[in-house]
Protein backbone atom coordinates (compact mmCIF):
# COMPACT_ATOMS: atom_id res chain seq x y z
CA UNK A 1 0.00 0.00 0.00
CA UNK A 2 0.57 3.49 -0.23
CA UNK A 3 2.32 3.93 3.22
CA UNK A 4 1.70 6.41 5.58
CA UNK A 5 3.76 8.43 5.76
CA UNK A 6 5.51 8.46 9.46
CA UNK A 7 8.58 5.80 9.30
CA UNK A 8 7.95 5.04 6.03
CA UNK A 9 9.49 7.10 3.69
CA UNK A 10 12.21 6.52 1.21
CA UNK A 11 14.94 9.42 1.47
CA UNK A 12 13.68 10.61 -1.85
CA UNK A 13 9.94 10.97 -0.69
CA UNK A 14 11.54 12.76 2.67
CA UNK A 15 13.22 15.38 -0.20
CA UNK A 16 9.83 15.57 -2.04
CA UNK A 17 8.29 16.32 1.62
CA UNK A 18 10.79 18.59 2.29
CA UNK A 19 10.65 20.57 -1.26
CA UNK A 20 6.65 20.31 -1.34
CA UNK A 21 5.88 21.03 2.32
CA UNK A 22 2.52 20.26 3.83
CA UNK A 23 1.53 23.28 5.51
CA UNK A 24 1.94 26.22 3.09
CA UNK A 25 -1.02 25.79 0.75
CA UNK A 26 0.23 26.30 -2.95
CA UNK A 27 -1.36 29.41 -5.33
CA UNK A 28 -2.03 26.99 -7.77
CA UNK A 29 -2.07 23.31 -8.10
CA UNK A 30 -0.35 20.88 -9.94
CA UNK A 31 -1.58 18.10 -11.59
CA UNK A 32 -0.54 14.86 -13.68
CA UNK A 33 -2.82 14.66 -16.88
CA UNK A 34 -3.08 11.28 -18.55
CA UNK A 35 -0.59 12.38 -21.23
CA UNK A 36 2.35 12.04 -18.06
CA UNK A 37 3.16 15.55 -18.11
CA UNK A 38 2.73 18.39 -15.30
CA UNK A 39 0.24 21.47 -16.11
CA UNK A 40 -0.49 24.52 -13.95
CA UNK A 41 -4.41 24.67 -13.59
CA UNK A 42 -4.95 28.37 -14.12
CA UNK A 43 -8.26 30.46 -14.41
CA UNK A 44 -9.77 30.94 -17.72
CA UNK A 45 -7.10 28.54 -19.50
CA UNK A 46 -8.64 26.09 -22.41
CA UNK A 47 -5.62 24.22 -23.12
CA UNK A 48 -6.60 21.19 -20.75
CA UNK A 49 -9.63 20.35 -19.03
CA UNK A 50 -9.40 21.08 -15.54
CA UNK A 51 -8.76 18.29 -12.92
CA UNK A 52 -11.46 18.07 -9.72
CA UNK A 53 -10.64 20.31 -7.78
CA UNK A 54 -9.74 20.14 -3.49
CA UNK A 55 -12.75 21.10 -2.86
CA UNK A 56 -13.79 19.18 0.40
CA UNK A 57 -10.51 16.92 1.03
CA UNK A 58 -8.14 17.04 3.30
CA UNK A 59 -5.35 16.29 4.96
CA UNK A 60 -4.09 13.43 7.68
CA UNK A 61 -1.05 13.47 9.74
CA UNK A 62 0.23 10.86 7.17
CA UNK A 63 -2.41 10.60 4.51
CA UNK A 64 -4.64 12.06 2.25
CA UNK A 65 -8.71 11.81 2.95
CA UNK A 66 -11.87 13.87 1.84
CA UNK A 67 -15.48 15.17 3.70
CA UNK A 68 -18.08 12.75 1.96
CA UNK A 69 -21.28 12.28 1.72
CA UNK A 70 -24.05 9.05 0.79
CA UNK A 71 -27.11 9.77 -0.68
CA UNK A 72 -28.94 9.21 2.58
CA UNK A 73 -26.75 11.53 4.18
CA UNK A 74 -29.05 14.45 5.70
CA UNK A 75 -27.11 18.66 6.44
CA UNK A 76 -27.67 17.50 10.08
CA UNK A 77 -25.71 14.60 10.36
CA UNK A 78 -22.60 14.48 11.56
CA UNK A 79 -20.05 14.97 9.00
CA UNK A 80 -17.77 11.84 7.62
CA UNK A 81 -13.95 11.40 6.44
CA UNK A 82 -13.01 8.54 4.00
CA UNK A 83 -9.10 7.28 3.61
CA UNK A 84 -7.57 4.41 3.86
CA UNK A 85 -7.92 1.58 6.64
CA UNK A 86 -3.23 1.57 6.73
CA UNK A 87 -3.99 5.30 7.65
CA UNK A 88 -5.58 4.77 10.93
CA UNK A 89 -3.72 6.16 13.80
CA UNK A 90 -4.09 2.93 15.56
CA UNK A 91 -1.51 1.40 12.36
CA UNK A 92 -2.27 -1.10 9.59
CA UNK A 93 -5.32 -2.93 10.96
CA UNK A 94 -4.33 -7.02 10.82
CA UNK A 95 -5.77 -9.26 8.31
CA UNK A 96 -9.58 -9.80 9.56
CA UNK A 97 -9.64 -6.94 11.74
CA UNK A 98 -12.52 -4.72 11.73
CA UNK A 99 -12.56 -1.43 13.62
CA UNK A 100 -15.78 0.03 14.69
CA UNK A 101 -17.31 2.26 16.62
CA UNK A 102 -13.71 3.02 18.19
CA UNK A 103 -12.85 7.03 20.05
CA UNK A 104 -10.68 9.21 18.16
CA UNK A 105 -9.60 12.85 18.74
CA UNK A 106 -7.73 12.39 15.25
CA UNK A 107 -7.86 16.04 13.29
CA UNK A 108 -7.87 17.32 9.51
CA UNK A 109 -7.02 19.84 7.50
CA UNK A 110 -9.45 20.52 5.14
CA UNK A 111 -8.96 22.34 1.72
CA UNK A 112 -10.92 24.56 -0.03
CA UNK A 113 -11.10 24.56 -4.33
CA UNK A 114 -7.74 25.83 -4.44
CA UNK A 115 -5.82 23.55 -2.04
CA UNK A 116 -5.72 26.40 0.40
CA UNK A 117 -6.11 25.52 4.46
CA UNK A 118 -9.41 26.48 5.19
CA UNK A 119 -9.47 25.24 9.17
CA UNK A 120 -9.54 21.95 10.81
CA UNK A 121 -11.92 19.23 11.63
CA UNK A 122 -11.85 17.00 14.26
CA UNK A 123 -13.09 13.22 14.98
CA UNK A 124 -14.82 11.78 17.58
CA UNK A 125 -14.36 8.10 16.56
CA UNK A 126 -13.13 5.70 13.72
CA UNK A 127 -16.95 4.50 12.65
CA UNK A 128 -15.07 2.01 10.08
CA UNK A 129 -11.37 0.40 9.79
CA UNK A 130 -10.29 -2.42 8.01
CA UNK A 131 -7.77 -3.67 5.44
CA UNK A 132 -9.77 -7.21 4.96
CA UNK A 133 -11.31 -7.18 1.73
CA UNK A 134 -10.89 -3.43 1.15
CA UNK A 135 -8.44 -0.55 2.55
CA UNK A 136 -10.50 1.72 4.31
CA UNK A 137 -11.64 4.06 7.15
CA UNK A 138 -14.09 6.23 7.95
CA UNK A 139 -14.29 9.13 10.62
CA UNK A 140 -16.99 11.03 12.38
CA UNK A 141 -16.37 14.04 13.07
CA UNK A 142 -17.70 16.84 15.66
CA UNK A 143 -19.20 18.43 13.03
CA UNK A 144 -22.09 18.59 10.90
CA UNK A 145 -22.16 18.89 6.61
CA UNK A 146 -24.03 22.21 7.46
CA UNK A 147 -22.06 23.54 9.92
CA UNK A 148 -18.77 22.82 7.61
CA UNK A 149 -21.00 24.56 4.46
CA UNK A 150 -21.71 27.42 7.18
CA UNK A 151 -18.16 27.60 8.57
CA UNK A 152 -15.75 27.30 5.39
CA UNK A 153 -18.37 27.83 2.38
CA UNK A 154 -17.17 23.56 1.39
CA UNK A 155 -19.78 21.00 0.67
CA UNK A 156 -18.73 17.35 1.14
CA UNK A 157 -17.94 15.49 -1.81
CA UNK A 158 -20.79 12.41 -2.62
CA UNK A 159 -20.00 8.60 -2.64
CA UNK A 160 -21.22 6.84 -5.77
CA UNK A 161 -23.64 4.28 -4.63
CA UNK A 162 -23.13 2.18 -7.90
CA UNK A 163 -19.52 0.42 -9.08
CA UNK A 164 -17.62 2.23 -11.03
CA UNK A 165 -16.89 0.98 -15.18
CA UNK A 166 -13.82 0.27 -16.67
CA UNK A 167 -12.76 2.94 -19.11
CA UNK A 168 -14.17 6.02 -16.50
CA UNK A 169 -11.68 8.72 -16.60
CA UNK A 170 -10.73 9.80 -12.57
CA UNK A 171 -8.96 11.85 -10.70
CA UNK A 172 -6.77 11.07 -7.52
CA UNK A 173 -6.84 13.98 -5.43
CA UNK A 174 -4.12 14.32 -2.68
CA UNK A 175 -5.45 16.66 -0.08
CA UNK A 176 -1.85 15.85 2.08
CA UNK A 177 0.43 16.61 -1.06
CA UNK A 178 -2.23 19.46 -2.33
CA UNK A 179 -1.64 17.59 -5.94
CA UNK A 180 -3.94 15.28 -8.24
CA UNK A 181 -2.94 12.62 -10.71
CA UNK A 182 -5.27 11.92 -14.10
CA UNK A 183 -6.12 8.85 -15.92
CA UNK A 184 -8.34 6.21 -16.32
CA UNK A 185 -9.88 2.67 -14.73
CA UNK A 186 -7.96 0.00 -16.54
CA UNK A 187 -9.88 -2.29 -14.98
CA UNK A 188 -10.87 -4.54 -11.80
CA UNK A 189 -8.95 -7.17 -9.74
CA UNK A 190 -10.76 -10.21 -8.52
CA UNK A 191 -8.26 -10.19 -5.29
CA UNK A 192 -5.25 -7.87 -5.23
CA UNK A 193 -2.70 -9.49 -2.41
CA UNK A 194 -0.42 -7.11 -0.46
CA UNK A 195 1.69 -9.23 2.16
CA UNK A 196 -0.66 -10.87 4.14
CA UNK A 197 -3.39 -8.67 3.42
CA UNK A 198 -6.14 -9.33 0.43
CA UNK A 199 -8.59 -7.10 -1.00
CA UNK A 200 -11.26 -7.15 -3.45
CA UNK A 201 -12.78 -6.02 -6.62
CA UNK A 202 -9.94 -3.55 -6.86
CA UNK A 203 -9.91 -0.67 -9.25
CA UNK A 204 -6.83 -1.05 -11.71
CA UNK A 205 -5.48 2.88 -12.89
CA UNK A 206 -3.72 3.21 -16.20
CA UNK A 207 -0.35 4.07 -16.00
CA UNK A 208 -0.20 7.64 -15.48
CA UNK A 209 -1.71 7.87 -12.24
CA UNK A 210 1.95 7.27 -10.93
CA UNK A 211 1.11 7.70 -7.07
CA UNK A 212 2.93 8.33 -4.09
CA UNK A 213 3.31 7.92 -0.37
CA UNK A 214 0.93 10.39 1.18
CA UNK A 215 -1.69 9.96 -1.23
CA UNK A 216 -3.28 6.85 0.75
CA UNK A 217 -7.06 7.33 1.70
CA UNK A 218 -7.21 10.27 -1.46
CA UNK A 219 -10.67 10.38 -3.33
CA UNK A 220 -10.83 8.90 -6.64
CA UNK A 221 -12.99 11.12 -8.80
CA UNK A 222 -15.23 10.67 -11.28
CA UNK A 223 -14.42 13.44 -13.68
CA UNK A 224 -17.75 13.52 -14.95
CA UNK A 225 -20.00 13.41 -12.20
CA UNK A 226 -17.78 14.70 -9.38
CA UNK A 227 -18.51 11.77 -7.46
CA UNK A 228 -15.89 9.49 -5.35
CA UNK A 229 -15.63 6.01 -7.29
CA UNK A 230 -12.85 4.90 -4.95
CA UNK A 231 -10.07 5.19 -2.50
CA UNK A 232 -6.35 5.39 -3.61
CA UNK A 233 -4.77 2.66 -1.85
CA UNK A 234 -1.44 1.04 -3.21
CA UNK A 235 0.95 0.64 -6.03
CA UNK A 236 3.06 -2.32 -7.37
CA UNK A 237 6.66 -0.21 -6.60
CA UNK A 238 9.47 -2.32 -8.24
CA UNK A 239 7.82 -5.69 -10.14
CA UNK A 240 7.40 -7.64 -7.03
CA UNK A 241 5.21 -11.01 -6.45
CA UNK A 242 2.40 -9.94 -3.21
CA UNK A 243 4.96 -8.61 -1.02
CA UNK A 244 4.39 -5.22 0.88
CA UNK A 245 4.00 -2.21 -1.78
CA UNK A 246 3.89 -5.04 -4.47
CA UNK A 247 0.79 -6.28 -4.59
CA UNK A 248 -0.56 -8.96 -7.35
CA UNK A 249 -3.71 -9.63 -9.08
CA UNK A 250 -5.34 -13.09 -8.45
CA UNK A 251 -7.95 -14.26 -10.94
CA UNK A 252 -10.42 -16.65 -9.82
CA UNK A 253 -8.62 -19.86 -11.41
CA UNK A 254 -5.79 -18.83 -8.45
CA UNK A 255 -3.10 -17.24 -11.74
CA UNK A 256 -0.84 -14.49 -10.33
CA UNK A 257 -0.80 -11.39 -12.52
CA UNK A 258 1.89 -8.50 -11.29
CA UNK A 259 1.51 -4.88 -13.02
CA UNK A 260 4.88 -3.33 -11.89
CA UNK A 261 4.38 0.69 -11.56
CA UNK A 262 0.49 0.41 -11.77
CA UNK A 263 -1.81 1.44 -8.77
CA UNK A 264 -4.58 0.70 -7.41
CA UNK A 265 -7.83 2.04 -5.39
CA UNK A 266 -10.70 0.38 -3.25
CA UNK A 267 -14.47 0.19 -4.08
CA UNK A 268 -16.57 2.78 -1.87
CA UNK A 269 -20.09 2.08 -3.13
CA UNK A 270 -20.10 -0.20 -0.60
CA UNK A 271 -20.75 2.54 1.97
CA UNK A 272 -23.94 3.61 0.48
CA UNK A 273 -25.36 0.10 1.70
CA UNK A 274 -23.86 0.15 5.07
CA UNK A 275 -25.22 3.80 6.55
CA UNK A 276 -28.10 4.13 7.76
CA UNK A 277 -30.16 6.98 9.88
CA UNK A 278 -27.80 10.06 11.57
CA UNK A 279 -24.93 8.90 9.20
CA UNK A 280 -24.23 5.77 11.37
CA UNK A 281 -22.12 2.75 10.51
CA UNK A 282 -24.84 -0.76 10.62
CA UNK A 283 -23.05 -4.07 9.43
CA UNK A 284 -26.79 -5.52 10.12
CA UNK A 285 -28.13 -3.83 7.16
CA UNK A 286 -29.43 -6.73 4.92
CA UNK A 287 -27.75 -5.11 1.76
CA UNK A 288 -24.36 -4.35 3.65
CA UNK A 289 -21.40 -6.34 2.03
CA UNK A 290 -18.40 -4.52 4.16
CA UNK A 291 -16.99 -7.14 6.45
CA UNK A 292 -18.07 -7.33 9.93
CA UNK A 293 -15.31 -7.80 13.33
Amino acid sequence: MKRPLVGALTAALLGAAALTGVSAGPATATSHDAAGTDSTQQAGSTQQKAAPDFAGTVALSNCSGSVVRVPQSQPTDPALVLSNGHCLESGMPDPGTVVVDEPSSRSFTLLDAGANEVGTLNATKIAYGTMTDTDASIYELSTTYEEIESEYGIKPLDIAPEHPKEGTNVTVVSGYWKDTYSCAIDGFAHQLKEGGWTQKDSIRYTPECQVIGGTSGSPLVDDATGQVVGVNNTTNENGEECTLNNPCEVDENGNVTVHEGIGYAQQVYLFADCITTGNKIDLSLPECELPSP
